[in-house]
């Protein structure tokens, strides 16, 4: 059903290289930067609590219920917090697993049902596509949901493959119906409403009434509902006010109202997927094309119009959604992946001659472009963080760029050559995006608030277990991870509004009542904008810094003079 070259001349030890070099690439820089805010300090806090208290059931942010989100990837990470201790590298690992494990899965897929030239083709194009590779190394939900996702629409393209026996049309149906479960947990009912309206969409088009008949309805119903019921119904039991919360508000106002302040236009998502995957823009039009024209299958199934449907479906339902983000339609990426890797092979070297040449000079712009980055520098982000920033930029273009030679002269060199060719491009968008990001921890470090965490905690070794620590009129998304510690929101709740009015003695609700309970504390510390520390200077409020960079200031209550020894005596044990 597929015109692509079915052979390729790599063997598998060559294929099982290229998938360690890709492991090294991929895992080795997960702790070269800084957790970000808002998502990645977010969730990993969450799952530090979850460690620490041992409560698996009810999620909690900064100590209060947080039912924005199931808790799937809350667990994955308390997991890995479990084995390999907290840090950066096992905050980002499961984002990291999941990102890695879509690449083989598309790749296998693509093998299975197309032919091998598709599989190892696709691999190579989401593997290294900006999108899906930046996506893989923040610790954010969108990337487990895609794989989850991915992980539903593959199962279902192997289990309608012609001649499959019926035992496996089953197994593999079933892990449809599980990883659709999981995609549920991983981040709401999007993990079960998107699929299911591409396959009704998708009957209603092709009339392939025929395909309902080998969904294992019955059996994936109670895989489906085993996997997903304990934890909703556990989660219900121990907090009353969670199913109006996650489902009303979260799942449907979210999508249907501009609540959560996420506003963005209407072809928001057609940029980001232009600059996600970049480096195969030229013969994505030509890969929609020749994978439209190829035949259903001889069980009148057609796996290509199910990817567009899927493709064309989550495109438009994110771009009608009142919230929107960057990552939202990352659950398209594998199946653009495939539809590329199908016409890939079909490439002649004139064609591929002609991509490579105008990439090569789409990076030597981008490099003369790169040099006036300073020119975006201002009061958050000073110009020099930028030009510090540059350096990392031009070394990522300049490997690129010597990678894409390296593919002109392999794709000249012989017939052979092609595929090591586009191995060799795309090697240098991996590489490009690997540095620039892991370069770009010249803002995380700041942003994050790290280099500010071993002085809190050595102040907070020398004070008893329970001393408060506010966080005044802002809450930091990452601070409390590096600290180790939760504080007590003042003023304002930002995203912990629902936590707050469950929980509202955990909080302090206005200024004038945090400046009274600061002045009756014997021992606090408190986070504090810098535009409200000096207010408060002005107004005589006892404070003491114990660390501040241009973002946030971190004081403590002053010690009383009686109590200065046994903190010095405590500090020194």
């Amino acid at each position: 059903m597929n015109d692509t070259p079915s052979r390729l001349p790599l063997n598998r030890t060559t294929i099982l290289l290229l998938v360690l070099a890709l492991a090294v690439i991929w895992f080795v820089p997960l702790g070269w930067r800084h957790l970000l805010p808002s998502d990645e300090g977010r969730y990993a806090e969450m799952a530090r609590e979850m460690f620490v208290t041992g409560d698996w059931i009810t999620p909690r942010y900064n100590a209060y219920k947080y039912f924005e989100k199931p808790p799937l990837q809350t667990w994955a990470n308390a997991l890995t917090f479990a084995w390999f201790g907290i840090g950066e590298w096992q905050a980002r690992l499961y984002t990291a697993l999941t990102g890695f494990a879509g690449v083989l899965l598309i790749g296998f897929t693509g093998a299975r049902v197309f032919n091998p030239a598709t599989g190892v083709f696709a691999a190579i194009v989401l593997a290294c596509s900006p999108y899906w590779n930046l996506m893989g190394h923040f610790n954010t939900l969108d990337m487990a949901l895609s794989f989850w996702m991915a992980l539903t629409l593959c199962a279902l393209l192997l289990a309608q493959r012609p001649n499959l026996p019926s035992s496996r049309v089953r197994g593999w149906m079933w892990l449809c119906w599980g990883s659709m479960a999981l995609a549920v947990l991983s981040k709401g009912l999007v993990g079960v409403i998107l699929p299911g309206a591409v396959l009704v969409l998708y009957t209603l088009i092709v009339r392939d009434w025929a395909l309902w008949k080998r969904l294992h309805l019955v059996g994936g119903l109670i895989v489906f509902f085993v996997i997903i019921t304990p934890w909703f119904v556990l989660v219900q039991q121990r907090n009353p006010e969670f199913l109006n919360f996650f489902f009303i508000v979260q799942q449907f106002k979210r999508y249907l109202t501009p609540e959560q302040n996420r506003p963005g236009p209407f072809y928001y998502f057609v940029p980001v997927l232009l600059v996600g995957f970049l480096p195969w823009l030229s013969v994505t039009l030509q890969s929609v094309r020749h994978a439209w024209r190829l035949p259903r299958q001889p069980n009148g199934f057609a796996p290509v119009t199910l990817m567009l449907v899927w493709i064309g479906f989550i495109f438009l339902f994110f771009s009608a959604s009142h919230s929107k983000l960057l990552s939202y339609t990352l659950p398209i990426a594998p199946p653009i992946a495939l539809l590329i890797g199908m016409y890939l092979p079909l490439v002649t070297r004139d064609q591929l001659r002609r991509h490579l040449t105008g990439y090569a000079l789409f990076l030597v712009v981008a490099a003369f472009a790169a040099l006036f980055m300073t020119r975006f520098g201002s009061a958050r982000n000073p110009a020099e963080l930028y030009a510090e920033y540059r350096t990392w930029v031009l070394a990522a273009l300049g490997v690129a760029f010597v990678l894409t030679l390296f593919a002109l002269w392999l794709n000249r060199r012989s017939r052979a050559g092609s595929l090591a060719a586009i191995v060799s491009f795309g090697a240098a968008w991996l590489l490009l995006g690997t540095i620039a990001g892991t370069g770009h921890d010249v803002f995380g470090r700041l942003s994050s608030g790290a280099p500010l965490a071993p002085a809190i905690r050595a102040q907070l070794a020398k004070l008893p277990a329970d001393t408060p620590f506010y966080s005044v009129g802002v809450l930091d998304h990452t601070l409390p991870f590096y600290i180790g510690h939760t504080m007590i929101m003042v003023a304002h709740p930002d995203e912990l509004a629902f936590g707050v009015s469950v929980e509202p003695q955990k909080w302090v609700p206005s200024m004038d009542a945090w400046i009274e309970r600061w002045k009756a504390d014997r021992y606090a510390l408190a986070l504090i904008p810098p535009p409200t520390y000096e207010r408060l200077v002005t107004q005589g409020l006892p404070m003491q810094v114990i660390a501040r960079d241009p973002r946030r200031v971190v004081v403590m209550k002053p010690l009383p003079a009686a109590d200065v020894p046994a903190a010095v005596e405590k500090s020194q044990q």
